[in-house]
Parts: C-alpha cells; sequence; structure tokens
C-alpha cells in the first residue's frame, strides 16, 4: 500500500533539495531521507505534478515522514499535506499519462489518480535485479543506502550539495571501498525474511531477504561469500 504526499508552495523544490539524497527538479526521481549520521529512514519516489511535488511513499512510513517534513520546514514557504490519490502501476504497454519507474525499466509504469496492478511478479522482478524494498532490504535507521544499491538505482546524485546524512554519504563514496551489500544469490529451499546467513565454521556471512524463483535478495559480507553458506534449512549459493 502506498501513500501520497503532496508538497505545495514557492520554496517547495528548494526545500526538498536541501534534505534528500537525489535531486529534485522536472522529472521523476526516487529518493530517500535520511538520518545525520547517513542511515536510512525512508525512501519514496518524487513525482513533479503542476504548481506540487508529489511523494509516494509506503503507507507504514507515511506518517513518520510527515512529521519530519514538518520538522523541517521552519520558515520555507511549503505546506505538506497527505492526499487521497491512488497510485496504478505495471509492466505491460503504459497508459496516457504514466510515468517510467526511474529506478529501473524493468519496474515499468506508474499512474497517478488511477488505482490497479497488472499482476506482475514485483517479488520477481526486485530479485532479478536486485532492487530492494521499503521495510524488507530497507530498514530505519539501519541501513546505509549505497550497501543498498541506491548508486546503481540513481537514488542519489553526488553532485547536487548538501542534504540530510550527505557528509557520511559521500565519505562511503569517495574515502571507502563498501566490504558489505546487497546482493542476488541463488537459494535451494526457503527461509523467513531476517535469517542469518551462515558460513560452515559458524560465522555469520549476511542476512536473508526477499525470494523468488530460487534466487533471492541478501544483504552479503563480500569478503564471507563462499561455498556452503546456509540461512536455516536452505542452502546459499553466490
Amino acid at each position: 500500500m502506498r501513500r501520497i504526499l503532496a508538497v505545495s508552495g514557492p520554496d517547495r523544490v528548494d526545500f526538498l533539495q536541501g534534505l534528500v539524497t537525489n535531486k529534485v527538479g522536472a522529472a521523476p526521481a526516487w529518493a530517500a531521507l535520511l538520518t545525520p549520521q547517513g542511515k536510512y529512514l525512508a525512501d519514496f519516489l518524487v513525482v513533479p505534478q503542476g504548481e506540487r511535488l508529489l511523494i509516494d511513499v509506503d503507507e507504514r512510513l507515511a506518517g513518520d515522514l510527515l512529521k519530519r517534513l514538518a520538522m523541517y520546514r521552519l520558515r520555507s514557504q511549503v505546506m505538506i499535506e497527505p492526499t487521497d490519490l491512488a497510485v496504478a502501476r505495471g509492466t505491460g504497454a503504459p497508459p496516457e499519462g504514466a510515468m517510467a519507474d526511474p529506478r529501473h525499466e524493468a519496474l515499468g509504469w506508474r499512474l497517478y489518480g488511477a488505482e490497479g496492478d497488472d499482476g506482475s511478479d514485483w517479488d520477481a522482478i526486485r530479485v532479478a535485479h536486485c532492487i530492494p524494498e521499503s521495510l524488507i532490504e530497507l530498514i530505519p535507521n539501519e541501513t546505509f543506502i549505497l550497501e543498498a544499491g541506491f548508486e546503481r538505482l540513481h537514488g542519489v546524485d553526488f553532485r547536487k550539495g548538501c542534504y540530510v546524512g550527505q557528509e557520511v554519504t559521500a565519505r562511503m563514496k569517495h574515502k571507502t571501498e563498501l566490504r558489505k551489500g546487497l546482493v542476488t544469490v541463488g537459494i535451494a529451499g526457503a527461509a523467513p525474511v531476517g535469517t542469518p546467513i551462515l558460513m560452515p565454521d559458524g560465522r555469520e556471512a549476511g542476512t536473508l531477504f526477499t525470494q523468488s524463483g530460487g534466487r533471492a535478495i541478501a544483504h552479503m559480507r563480500f569478503d564471507r561469500m563462499s561455498e556452503g553458506l546456509v540461512a536455516g534449512a536452505a542452502r546459499i549459493t553466490p
């Protein structure tokens, strides 16, 4: 379920531009709001619509996001409010007025003001292309967005200037080498989301998330991707 928030007012672009990880402008964008320590709080699509910006966010994150945006508003001339807009999505021929999902072409299209789903297997698509989902692979106050693939999926702009958590994110990009992150792995069997992935010697190598068709998204330590991995009763192959 999605909730569509609306940001209006003359300062709407500058207001969001100074808060979120991606450039806000004329085109739809995927972005996140981070803590000052660079950890994920919420991800959403920012969609220009006339004199307002729509924020398309998981309904379970919408209330907290609305409160945080209101906290940052200060003297900005903006209004932030929930709407009753629905969103339809699919992967076939896009209807008139639909927009392409900016994360990955495999995610198809979205249409605001309509409701429905064409029945695409979204988990299979996400696993095939290692695309994280809110509150599954993307965990508030825990996930670092570069480990979650935000750069590959066009969710962060390193040239846009400051935003909340920008210093930590930029340091991870330019001064360190990522040692862990989301990857697609093979899986034989099944295990609950969040199951630890263990090496043959019992050391933890990662965490299992979404599974589909013998493959899965996992958050892995890259130096521990080896043969003999297990997650509960499931066997994991790099």
